[in-house]
């Protein structure tokens, strides 16, 4: 009869590995996509851009790796009917989840003052970049149509017409908020992953020893046991 414990330790395990490869592949493309030169096609691109600059992709590729390298650590853990291998890759686990948890809590705190930090990165984009944001978001300047000015464009084509028009700070702010909660969501969804597969590692850790026990016992009673 096949071991419960093992099986669930196994999903648990592939469900760690495709944690680690959505966390690589993401902070790969992204960063693959912010090198590439070029305007955005629209300012919703802009604004999403803007945002994954601040990411910290390089720490997320290293944590990505760290997924597969404990990946590794576990095979040889569910291989072997010992413990020492189960113990360094639960070890391993729990520092990728810290690690996760980092990153998670980096992207959250970019969401508390959205838009006072773009403030700056507003003012340092090209007329052209600022007028694919007011187009996409139906906006004017940033905090309102004179401050700082708004470019001149079809939404904002004349003074009267941007005064009577938000500033782009709400739209962008309330955007970026919903994009990086999505985000940093589901890097706190790895580190649940991350404490499931802690919690099959204890518990196939006690599976384990227990069945070493009764096997000690049943040596002694001079009785043949079989994993």
């Amino acid at each position: 009869m096949a071991n419960k414990v093992l099986i669930a330790y196994i999903v648990a395990d592939i469900l760690f590995a495709i944690m680690g490869g959505l966390m690589l592949s993401f902070s790969i493309i992204v960063k693959n996509e912010l090198s590439t030169t070029g305007l955005p096609a629209d300012g919703v691109a802009v604004v999403r851009n803007l945002l994954y600059s601040r990411f910290p992709l390089t720490a997320g590729i290293i944590n990505g790796i760290f997924y597969f390298v404990t990946f590794v650590c576990t095979i040889p853990a569910m291989i072997m009917s010992g413990r020492g291998w189960l113990a360094f890759s639960g070890y391993m686990v729990l520092i990728t989840a810290l690690f996760s948890l980092v990153i998670g809590l980096d992207l959250w705190i970019i969401t508390l003052d959205i838009k006072e930090q773009f403030t700056p990165v507003w003012s340092a984009q090209t007329a052209q970049v600022q007028d694919l944001v007011q187009t996409a978001f139906g906006c004017c300047g940033y905090l309102n149509s004179t401050s700082p000015a708004f470019v001149t464009d079809s939404t904002c084509p004349s003074p009267a017409a941007a005064a009577l028009v938000r500033g782009c700070a709400t739209p962008i702010s309330s955007f970026s908020n919903v994009f990086v909660d999505d985000i940093f969501t589901g890097v706190f969804g790895m580190v649940g992953i991350c404490a499931l597969l802690i919690l099959a590692t204890s518990c196939l850790s006690k599976d384990r020893k227990e069945r070493k026990r009764f096997q000690y016992i049943d040596d002694k009673m001079g009785a043949t046991w079989s994993f």
